[in-house]
């Protein structure tokens, strides 16, 4: 006696499926690919992880602007100078923030030197320390 049906049914042809003409298309299993996914296959498809439909909220698109802090230009001036993306006049420290596509400068740090900085939008805070040391906050 056979231990399974692959072997009971071993050269039988159809294997127990009646005619030849049966179990042929998408309708002997319910709908070819994702079909029934919402309906008589949605058990299956919700244990494969596949669920159909919106979830949640969908979040604003914007960005903040890149930012930096005033603090940072200062660390980083001489770097700056060496690639050309700062200059010297006179004693003062010249920096075109957007060029740089830096969008905002913000406050935090300290700042020892004369600075000139261009950018599209400053905080308080950075306007007040830039010009504390006589330098100025240029929006463009």
């Amino acid at each position: 006696m056979p231990s399974n049906k692959r072997s009971k049914y071993r050269g039988s042809r159809t294997c127990g499926g009646g005619t030849h003409k049966n179990r042929r298309n998408g309708g002997s299993r319910g709908g070819r690919g994702f079909a029934g996914g919402c309906k008589h296959h949605f058990v299956r498809y919700y244990l494969q992880g596949r669920t159909f439909g919106k979830d949640g909220f969908s979040h604003d698109q914007r960005s903040d602007p890149a930012t930096i802090d005033v603090g940072t230009l200062e660390v980083i001036a001489d770097g700056l100078l060496a690639r050309g993306l700062a200059k010297i006049e006179g004693d003062t420290l010249t920096v075109d923030a957007s060029s740089m596509g830096i969008g905002k400068i913000l406050g935090s740090g300290r700042v020892t030197r004369k600075m000139k900085v261009s950018a599209e939008a400053f905080s308080e805070a950075a306007k007040k320390k830039l010009e504390a040391q006589g330098g100025q906050a240029l929006v463009v």
